[in-house]
Order: structure tokens, then sequence, then C-alpha cells
């Protein structure tokens, strides 16, 4: 399979050019194609959610596993009520403030949602991205798009086109490269089947943000084990996701020893004849002695260190190294989400210092 490739500016949607990629994006899925495009989370491997076959060409293309659910794409309140049901009061109020933005709600299912979309489930979870170049692709696709990750599934998830093409390239008809994405990781999973609700991934939008509008809410920081026989509810939660070649491993406690450990850690594989990459801040990456070093940005701005991470991740992996050590992060606001998707990433793999 040829994979074609466009290029398209969200501030020149109108141009003729971007309307005929847009065109040519929405032909690709209405006849159960395969189409890469940008959201603000990461990019989103694209297909008819309605049309079963096509939601397995997902499954097939990425290499994930047929029980992990996918996110309904949409961009309005009406096309909602076609694929989903029980929908409370709180979700309306949640939708009202935080859609189109980066936030999936869980739903239970209509017949109108085939099996292969949802993992087996008999819910359904739902999202409605704010990146316009997105918005457009669904529309013109039919305006229900089934979109995880545009990666190899287990891989660091996509925030460029050119990383989609290293994962998918002859995988897939089309990519749409909209540029560099905002935000970086992907989006808030919150279910809203059960009472309280209970989000299964982290986000840009926090619990504290959605209390706000729904009371009480849930944190299921449990990950299902990856032995685990039970079907995820949510895309992530039973897999390992995210992660580098390298074996990555995350280094916890105070900032001082953290940096002297890590260096213990580095000088010795270098000095094993390993290639060493270390994940620093701005506060830290010139107390390094040794190794790959790259900062992720400053502690004062966790949504930067969001919006770099799976970029850092790629980086090493085409660097060849053999061992990644991280400094943890903060568990505050997205800083929530930073680490749970590096924990994922290291396969759980902390070192308390």
């Amino acid at each position: 399979m040829k994979t074609i490739i466009e290029k398209i500016e969200k501030i020149k949607l109108n141009s003729e050019e971007s309307i005929r990629v847009i065109e040519k994006a929405g032909e690709i899925l209405k006849a159960g194609g395969l189409v890469a495009f940008p959201t603000e989370t990461v990019y989103g491997l694209g297909a008819d959610g309605l049309n079963g076959d096509a939601s397995k060409k997902i499954y097939t293309a990425k290499g994930r596993p047929s029980d992990n659910p996918l996110i309904i794409h949409i961009t309005d309140m009406m096309s909602l009520k076609k694929i989903a049901e029980n929908i409370p009061e709180a979700a309306i109020r949640i939708a009202e403030k935080y859609w189109p933005g980066p936030l999936t709600m869980i739903f239970k299912k209509t017949e109108a949602v085939p099996y292969s979309t949802t993992g087996g489930l008999d819910t359904v979870a739902v999202r409605m991205p704010e990146n316009k170049v997105a918005a457009a692709v669904i529309r013109a696709g039919g305006g229900f798009i089934a979109a995880p990750s545009a990666n190899i599934s287990g891989r660091p998830s996509p925030t460029e086109a050119r990383h989609v093409k290293e994962d998918l390239n002859g995988r897939i008809d089309m990519i749409v490269d909209g540029g560099s994405v905002d935000i970086g990781v992907e989006s808030t999973i919150l279910d809203m089947t059960v009472t309280p609700p209970m989000i299964l991934r982290p986000g840009a939008v926090t619990k504290e943000m959605l209390e706000e509008l729904a009371g009480p809410v849930r944190m299921d920081r449990a990950l299902i084990d990856a032995e685990s026989k039970e079907h995820p509810k949510a895309p992530g939660m039973k897999y390992r996701h995210y992660a580098p070649l390298a074996e990555l491993s995350i280094i916890e406690g105070q900032m001082e020893k953290v940096v002297k450990a890590i260096n213990q850690m580095a000088e010795e594989k270098i000095n094993g004849g390993y290639r060493v990459g270390i994940i620093g801040t701005d506060e830290t990456a010139g107390s390094y002695g040794r190794g790959i070093v790259k900062s992720i940005g400053t502690r004062a701005d966790e949504a930067v260190i969001a919006s770099h991470l799976y970029g850092i991740l790629r980086e090493f992996d085409e660097e060849n190294v053999d061992y990644i050590f991280s400094e943890a992060f903060s568990t505050e606001g997205i800083g929530n989400a930073v680490m749970n998707r590096l924990l994922k990433a290291a396969g759980h793999h902390v070192i308390h210092i």
C-alpha cells in the first residue's frame, strides 16, 4: 500500500488546496480506509467508527489487541445521541465546558456502534476534538471517526506527522500533516457509566476541573495487569504503552539525590559499553556529566513537559540508546498525565532514592 502524505495548515482550511486534502481524506474514510490526522492531543489513526470492517483495519495496521477499545470522534452534540445512551446531566455540563477539547467520556453504546469499535464492550468512548483540521476530517469522513493514536501499538504516541510516517508508512492510506500538536499527551478519559464518575486515564482536563461541574470524581490509579483477562474499559489501561526501544527507568526522590543516582547509573552503563539517555529538566540538565542529556522543559510549566515527552522518547530511539534514566515529575494537574505515561513506558520500573 502506498501512503499518501498531504500537508495542511489549520489557519488556511478554506483554501482550495486544504479543501482538496480534506475531501480526499473524507473519501478514503467513507470507503472504509485509514487516515491519520492531527488532534490537539496526539495524531490519531482514523476509520469510520460505525463500519465494523473499517475499525478492524485500525487494529491490523497498529498491531493493536482487538479487546482494546477505540474512541469515536464527533463534532457536535447531536452526533452523541446516535452512538450513546443514558447520557447523564453531569456529562452535558462537562461537555458544555470541555467539548471540543482533550476529554473523552464513556457511555452505554447504542446499536449503531459495532462491537469491533468498542473492543467487545457495551460502552463507547466519545471525544470531540478542538483541532480544526481534525474536525474537518471527521465531518468529511461521515462524522463518526474511530481514532486511537497513529502509531504502532505500544510505541510512543506521535506528536508530528513524521512520527506517523516512521510507524505506519505503507500500512495506511493517508497522513494529513497538520504540523506539531499542542498538548502532546492523550485525552483525559472519564467513565460516565459509574457513580461517581471515574477517571480511567489522566490528561489535560484534570480531576479538579471535572469536580467543579460533576461533584465527586474518582481516580482509578490501579492499571490493569498485562496478564489480566478482564476487558479494559478505556484505551491504554491494560497494555504497555508509549514505550521507547531502550529500557526506561524512573528515578524518584529528593532531587539532589536523584541527580547523583542517575549520574552513577549512567556512568556504570556507559563504562559497560552502553549508550545512555537521560531525561532531565531545564533546572537539572547541566548537572548530568555523561550520557545523552535532554531537557523535557522547566518544572514551572508542566504543560510544556507534557508536550515534549513523546518526542524525546522517539529522539532516543533515533539515537539508538540502550538505557534511559528519567527524573520523576509532579502528580498534580497535567503532571499526573505525564507520570501516568512515563510509568506505562517504563513498565512501572521506578527506583526510589
